[in-house]
C-alpha cells in the first residue's frame, strides 16, 4: 500500500459506476477498499462492453485497486457478517435507493452504534429527500436533468450527450471530495462523530455549470447550444485541416489573440476595432472563426501545429486515444501506465491524478473476480472456519 490515504479503510457496497468510482479514487490514493457484491454474478458493470476473451475490460478499470468479497445483506447471516466487518472500516459507500439499508436493518443509528466515527456516503440520482428521491438514476439522467445535455450540441441540432457517461464520473469525483472533507474533521478531532453525506448525482453535474444560475437570475438568459463555439472567448472553435484532422483553438486575452494572429500571418486583425478586446471578439466570433477555419483548411496538420507553436499560440490537436498514447508529453508524465491483471498479465490504464511528491500514489492491480478475496476477508479478518465458509457459500450468503 502507498499513497496519502494509506491506512484508510473503505467499504464499497455500491454498484455500476458513479459511487464505485468514488471508492476507486480513494483506492488510487492509497486507501484499502473492499468491494462487496451480491453472490453469483456480482456488479452489473461486469456485463458492460467492451470484452476480451469474455472478460469485461471496463470493469477492470473502474474498480481497480480493490479487494473483492461477496455478501447478501438481505439474509440474517449476511447482515450479521456485515455488522462484524463494519468496525474495521472508516468509510461506507452505498448507492441504493433511499431507505433501502434502513429496511435491511442498517439505519444510520445502527451503523453509528457499530462504528461511531463512520463516514457514510450515500449516492443517488436526486438525493435522500424531495419528490424525486425514489427515482432511479443513470448518467444520462444526471446529464439531462443537470443541464449539461441541453447546452451540448449544434445550435440548430438536438441536445447531445457525451459519448461516455461523464455524469457518473462527475458524481464519483464529488463523492470522493465529500468523503475527504468529512475525514478532515475526524483527522483534527479524535472525538469527532461520524458523518452522513447525501450526494445527488444530478446536482453534481449541475454544480459544474457555474454560470447558468447567475446568468438566468440576473439576465434572464437561458443558455443554449452553440456547437463547438465558445460563449466567452473568440476566436474559439474546432477547425478541420487539409489532411482531414481536427484542431481546436481558444485564448481570451489580447496577448494570446495577437499570438494566434501572428501564427496565421494576420497581425492586421489585432488593430481591427471589431477585435480590440475579448468582449468585441465574442460579438464578432463568426467572422473570426471563418478566418481561422479557412486558414487551417488550406494546410496539413503538421504545418498548422508548427505555425502556432512558433508563435506560442493556443491551438492544439484533438486527440484520439492512440494519439494520447503516442504523445511525448503523455509519455513523459506516464498518463497511461501498466498494471498487473489476473487474466492478461498486465493492462494499460490511466494513471493516478494528481501526482503526490512525498506520499506517492500508484496503481497496484486491475479489478478482480467475483468474491476472489472471500477467504482473506472472512477467514483472515473475521476468523471463520472452512466449514463456516462452505456453509455460507452453499446458502448463497457469500
Amino acid at each position: 500500500m502507498s499513497g496519502p490515504l494509506d491506512g484508510l479503510r473503505v467499504l464499497d457496497i455500491a454498484t455500476i459506476v458513479a459511487a464505485p468510482f468514488a471508492a476507486t479514487l480513494l483506492a488510487d490514493y492509497g486507501a484499502e477498499v473492499l468491494k462487496i457484491e451480491m453472490p453469483g454474478q456480482g456488479d452489473g458493470v461486469r456485463f458492460f462492453p467492451p470484452f476480451k476473451d469474455g472478460k469485461p475490460l471496463w470493469w477492470k478499470a473502474v474498480n481497480r485497486n480493490k479487494k473483492f468479497a461477496t455478501l447478501d445483506l438481505r439474509t440474517p447471516d449476511g447482515l450479521a457478517l456485515f455488522k462484524r466487518l463494519l468496525p474495521k472500516f472508516d468509510v461506507l459507500i452505498e448507492n441504493f435507493r433511499p431507505g433501502t439499508l434502513d429496511r435491511w436493518g442498517l439505519t444510520r443509528e445502527v451503523l453509528w452504534s457499530i462504528q461511531p466515527r463512520l463516514v457514510i456516503l450515500r449516492a443517488t440520482a436526486f438525493g435522500q429527500d424531495g419528490p424525486y428521491r425514489d427515482k432511479p438514476g443513470f448518467a444520462r439522467i444526471f446529464e439531462a436533468m443537470g443541464g449539461l445535455t441541453y447546452i451540448t450540441g449544434e445550435s440548430d441540432g438536438e441536445p447531445m450527450h457525451p459519448g461516455y457517461p461523464i455524469g457518473d464520473s462527475i458524481g464519483g469525483l464529488f463523492g470522493a471530495v465529500g468523503v475527504l472533507a468529512a475525514l478532515w474533521k475526524r483527522a483534527r478531532d479524535p472525538n469527532a462523530t461520524g458523518e452522513e453525506i447525501d450526494l445527488a448525482l444530478t446536482e453534481a453535474v449541475f454544480r459544474l455549470l457555474d454560470v447558468l444560475p447567475i446568468e438566468f437570475d440576473q439576465l434572464g438568459v437561458v443558455r443554449n447550444r452553440i456547437g463547438n463555439g465558445n460563449g466567452y472567448s473568440a476566436p474559439a472553435a474546432v477547425y478541420r485541416t487539409r489532411d482531414d484532422r481536427w484542431v481546436t483553438l481558444a485564448g481570451s486575452t489580447n496577448a494570446l489573440f495577437a499570438a494566434n494572429c501572428r501564427a496565421i500571418g494576420r497581425l492586421d486583425l489585432v488593430d481591427d476595432p471589431r477585435f480590440s478586446n475579448n468582449a468585441r471578439r465574442v460579438e464578432h466570433s463568426k467572422e473570426l472563426n471563418a478566418i481561422f477555419s479557412a486558414w487551417c483548411d488550406a494546410r496539413n496538420l503538421d504545418e498548422v501545429l508548427a505555425a502556432f507553436a512558433s508563435e506560442q499560440g493556443t491551438l492544439v490537436p484533438i486527440y484520439s486515444i492512440d494519439q494520447i498514447a503516442a504523445d511525448p508529453q503523455s509519455q513523459a508524465r506516464e498518463m497511461i501506465t501498466r498494471v498487473s491483471d489476473r487474466d492478461f498479465g498486465s493492462v494499460a490504464m490511466s494513471n493516478v491524478v494528481p501526482k503526490f511528491s512525498v506520499d506517492s500514489a500508484q496503481l497496484r492491480h486491475s479489478a478482480g473476480d467475483v468474491g476472489q478475496d472471500n477467504r482473506e476477508v472472512y477467514q483472515g479478518w473475521l476468523g471463520l472456519s472452512d466449514i463456516e465458509l462452505e456453509r455460507l457459500g452453499r446458502d448463497k450468503v457469500i
